[in-house]
């Protein structure tokens, strides 16, 4: 068994902010509450070698992981895969952004499968990354409109509290 997990969310943004503002891997920590710092450990063209770590969990664990993705700005998609994959036998994700009524569709698919020692199966891991994957993509949607905006009307606001 494997799991999968596919989410959107439309931002009112052009294309161009929407895509670079998701695709500075060095600011993702102030882009997704859930990571405390990244480290960029090797660049390659459109691709990017970078280590995530988390803030702490519940139980005070610090979750890390090597992570690499590509990016191709002709067709507006990404595709990412965990090096490090930890709990996960393998862990992938395509993002993929188009146009449509309102500004950005930004969709994330991923698929994967957990190893049998994981703290938590399949089933379990998709709930959970379904459910963060909306307060995330919330988030982004957010602060993009945000940054759009500033850079349209050319003033100096102040950047809005993001949902955590």
């Amino acid at each position: 068994m494997a799991g999968h997990t596919d989410n959107a969310v439309v931002i009112a943004a052009p294309m161009d902010v929407v895509w670079d503002v998701t695709n500075d891997v060095a600011s993702w920590p102030s882009l997704f509450s859930e990571y405390a710092s990244v480290e960029i450990l090797e660049r390659r063209g459109d691709t990017v070698k970078f280590r995530l770590t988390m803030h702490p969990d519940e139980q005070g664990r610090v979750w890390n992981w090597v992570s690499e993705r590509t990016m191709n700005p002709r067709t507006r998609t990404v595709n990412a895969r965990r090096v490090e994959p930890g709990p996960f036998e393998y862990m992938y994700i395509r993002w993929t952004y188009r146009e449509v009524d309102g500004g950005v569709e930004m969709r994330w698919v991923q698929d994967f499968a957990m190893r049998p020692d994981a703290p938590l199966d399949d089933a379990a891991m998709t709930e959970r990354i379904n459910a963060n994957t909306k307060i995330q993509m919330s988030r982004i949607k957010q602060l993009v409109e945000w940054v759009a905006a500033k850079a349209v009307s050319g003033e100096e606001t102040r950047e809005p509290e993001p949902q955590r």
